[in-house]
């Protein structure tokens, strides 16, 4: 999930555990414990693009690091507030929490997270967008009502939980609403004839009425978005595979990686003597049936020193234009 919301979680469960103790504290640490995780974000500056993609949501987001590092944490925090209540266990108790529910709200995002590094098994349940408003914001309001609270009052315990049921059971929600949206995804692909050997699907970006679906076929992808709104069949969009374009490279070590981090969802394509390679769990970068750009693609480029793999940048007129064909599209076809 985005930051704002992981601080938000993290506050909340620093509240839960410590709150009652040493108020507001509890409260900002948690919030630090909240972010902690997703400081592997800063590996982009010191490795390859490749690599960084690995590691991002890998051991930071896993049971042994907040196991590990929950104590030292907890002593560095118990060292600086000799004064508080808390004793050194309380404060690794909090780190713990909000170290490992950071992952574990992660783990419903497309993206996933390592939770059982170092195995190799990535965690996605794919119910939630990385940012929802319906999930963070509700949450953020009682996390503001809660910190206005006096440490010992009962409302203070209140306004905490409220904001922690709400944010869960819209997260339990964003699961049936899948469930049903797969149902209307493969009942289209029979009733139009589609012959397909797997499915994704995921909710389009900063909502749950919006569903995307990543369709594999043989020789391509296609892609069909559903909102709950719809009132006319799913029109599906077909992306050749081009995986023969590759040649080569297919063996090659950045590439395989690429295609494992990609979980086999890719596509090739040629443009101006460059090859580029699309990431399709993410989703194309708007919602227009003529849309062929992803939102995550990589130049595949040869030089003297092997093969370089660089990710395309994003443009504000290309949240722009997201934002405006997600508008539209939400709204029914």
């Amino acid at each position: 999930m985005d930051s704002l919301t992981q601080i938000v979680l993290g506050a909340a469960v620093g509240e839960a555990v410590l709150g009652k103790k040493v108020g507001n504290k509890a409260m900002l640490y948690g919030a630090i414990a909240g972010t902690i995780p997703d400081l592997d974000v800063l590996t982009r500056y010191f490795v390859d693009t490749v690599t960084a993609t690995e590691w991002h949501r890998g051991v930071s987001h896993s049971i042994f690091f907040s196991v590990l590092f929950a104590p030292i944490f907890g002593w560095l925090i118990w060292k600086t507030n000799s004064k508080s209540n808390a004793t050194f266990k309380d404060w690794s108790w909090l780190m713990f929490w909000g170290l490992f529910t950071h992952p574990i709200l992660d783990a419903f995002t497309t993206w996933g997270t390592q939770l059982f590094w170092p195995f190799k098994m990535r965690l996605a349940f794919q119910n939630i967008f990385v940012i929802d408003p319906l999930y963070t914001l509700p949450f953020l309001t009682f996390l503001i009502l809660t910190m206005f609270q006096k440490r010992t009052s009962p409302k203070r315990k209140k306004y905490n939980y409220y904001g922690l049921f709400i944010s869960s059971t819209y997260l339990l929600i964003t699961l049936i609403l899948k469930g049903f949206a797969y149902k209307q995804f493969t009942n289209n692909l029979q009733e139009q004839g589609i012959t397909y050997e797997e499915i994704d699907i995921r909710p389009a970006p900063f909502n749950s009425i919006l569903w995307t679906a990543n369709v594999d076929t043989e020789d391509a992808y296609l892609i069909g978005n559903y909102s709950f709104f719809d009132s006319q069949p799913i029109a599906f969009s077909s992306y050749q595979k081009n995986h023969e374009l590759l040649g080569s490279l297919a063996t090659n070590d950045k590439v395989v990686r690429l295609i494992d981090i990609a979980e086999g969802w890719y596509t090739i394509i040629e443009e101006d003597e460059k090859l580029f390679f699309n990431d399709l769990r993410f989703g194309l970068l708007s919602l227009k049936a003529n849309e062929k750009r992803f939102a995550f693609t990589y130049e595949l480029k040869n030089a003297e020193q092997g093969l370089m793999v660089n990710e395309t940048p994003k443009t504000p007129s290309d949240a722009e234009g997201l934002l405006n064909s997600l508008w539209t599209r939400i709204w029914g076809n």
